[in-house]
């Protein structure tokens, strides 16, 4: 072969594999992103269903006229007559969407009406119509809470990250969910299980003192997606995330084996670490409820906690596949020590500075 051919060959091959070093490199970060992406629209297109008119999405900066309005960060002009009260405004945290109703809108409605102020934490939005509403989507690029003002005909929009409303922020999931039951013995189902556990927390968090805001990934039989879990976390930024589990022998028959053991990020190597959450959860838990400890695990095996930015801990309460932990985990007053166990924990990892 042509010595000059000869390099040329030996050049590319070295320049491709540093492409497919670099590739693999990032190829899980890429992924994870597109997936949620995908999910993200999947959801979007399943809320849009039963629309008269197909969702139209365009880009925010064709649709935002940048203005510096020292109101809000967004202006949106409303129909006449039509007010604040009359509005419907629903934040979706799981997927950073908010979709904003207005009775007597227009088919094209950014045709007849403006947008105005700063699309920076716009994603996206969309347009359609429903029975006889107009509804604007927002996709937003983190999770926010909404301040919302009327004045002049206008609709005035604040986002506000969730630590400039609560001192703590905790995002709580329960396992599983829809058609995903998890473990499931004597006709009982995980699923249910981690949700009442959920709800008794829930109401815990809600008679508790103290600024602490507290996202859900589900409250009813839905089942998020694990991207949907997870990003909830990050987007929110929140300073604990707590997903609540419980555990089966790996043959699923019934045994003598019961207690509780919680799974930490083995990556995070911080001082307020996600092992040392775990060991908090671990000591309250078996506290609440006298199940006995089974220890840490760690759980980077797990999606949720390996890609948690946020300290992380997922309590397997107890076992399904024992008769006796089976009962106790069916009871509202054993769910509710649980809750409380969990709560005690919070509390617990604030105190020492999470």
């Amino acid at each position: 072969m042509d010595e000059r051919v000869l390099k040329w060959v030996t050049a590319f091959m070295a320049l491709l594999t540093v492409t497919v070093c670099v590739s693999l490199f990032f190829f899980p970060e890429l992924h994870e992103r597109s997936v949620l992406a995908a999910e993200n629209r999947l959801l979007r297109e399943q809320m849009y269903a039963g629309a008269e008119n197909a969702a139209v999405e365009q880009k925010p900066e064709e649709i935002v006229e940048q203005t510096d309005d020292k109101d809000a960060q967004l202006k949106i002009e409303l129909p006449e007559g039509i007010g604040l009260s009359d509005l419907t405004i629903e934040n979706y945290y799981l997927t950073q969407d908010v979709y904003i109703r207005i009775p007597k809108a227009e088919e094209d409605y950014f045709s007849h009406y403006s947008v105005q102020g700063s699309c920076n934490h716009i994603s996206a939005i969309s347009y359609y119509q429903e029975k006889e509403e107009g509804v604007i989507v927002l996709g937003l690029d983190r999770v926010y809470e909404l301040q919302e003002d009327y004045q002049n005909g206008n609709l005035y929009l604040n986002f506000l990250e969730p630590h400039e409303v609560y001192d703590k922020v905790v995002v709580v999931d329960a396992g599983h969910g829809g058609r995903a039951p998890g473990a499931s013995k004597m006709g009982i189902s995980e699923k249910d299980i981690d949700l009442a556990i959920l709800l008794e927390l829930k109401a815990v968090m809600e008679e508790s003192p103290g600024n602490i805001g507290v996202y859900y990934t589900r409250t009813d039989d839905s089942n998020p997606t694990l991207d949907q879990r997870v990003q909830l976390a990050n987007k929110v930024d929140a300073d604990l995330f707590i997903s609540i589990h419980n555990n089966s022998t790996a043959t699923g028959k019934f045994s003598n084996v019961s207690g509780t053991e919680v799974l930490f990020d083995e990556a995070d190597d911080s001082e307020l670490s996600s092992r040392r959450f775990a060991q908090i959860c671990l000591e309250q838990v078996t506290a609440a409820t006298g199940s006995s400890s089974r220890g840490l695990l760690e759980g980077d095996s797990i999606y949720i906690i390996r890609t948690s930015e946020v300290p992380v801990a997922l309590i397997e309460v107890g076992f399904m596949t024992n008769r006796q932990e089976l009962e106790l985990l069916n009871s509202q007053e054993y769910q509710r020590k649980a809750a409380e166990g969990i709560y005690a924990a919070i509390e617990q990892a604030f105190a020492e500075g999470y």
